[in-house]
């Protein structure tokens, strides 16, 4: 299953260490019930929004971190996804059960360093901030580029 997992930028610059369990997204059933014209592109972005979504909350904890959302996309077995344990939320959430490492991942998508000030706007509670960061397109990474990827 293809996973699509809210990071931050501090935890992709170590390449060696595994990604914990954490709340991800994935196109579930519950998303093509949801979304029934979209097709399978639409409905993988629709999932890594949410997960750039996430990393929103992932940056708000991590006081230190670059401010730019980090999207993760894996493919793990089934056996490491389960169940959103959450009472509430989107129609994409899973839960990865089991550590992955960035050496299992397929890409990374990440904010361009000019979308650290609308984050930083955005985790003030800007409205305009977050309106400007909801219409920005995440930039597409090769694992291999890690070392490469801007801070801000």
């Amino acid at each position: 299953m293809r996973l699509y997992l809210p990071a931050t930028l501090d935890e992709v610059l170590r390449p060696d260490d595994a990604l914990s369990p954490r709340a991800a997204h994935a196109v579930t059933p519950a998303l093509r019930a949801a979304l029934p014209d979209e097709d399978e592109e639409g409905l993988e972005f629709v999932a890594q929004l949410a997960a750039a979504d996430e990393s929103m909350a992932l940056l708000a904890a991590a006081p230190t971190a670059p401010r730019l959302r980090v999207v993760v996309a894996v493919e793990v077995s089934d056996s490491l996804t389960g169940p959103a344990s959450a009472v509430q939320g989107p129609p994409s959430l899973v839960e990865l059960l089991g550590p992955v490492t960035l050496r299992d991942a397929d890409c990374l998508l990440v904010d361009e360093p000019q979308a650290a000030q609308d984050v930083r706007g955005a985790l003030a509670g800007d409205a305009a901030a977050a309106d400007d960061l909801e219409v920005r397109d995440l930039l597409w990474y090769d694992v291999s580029e890690i070392g490469r990827i801007p801070r801000e």
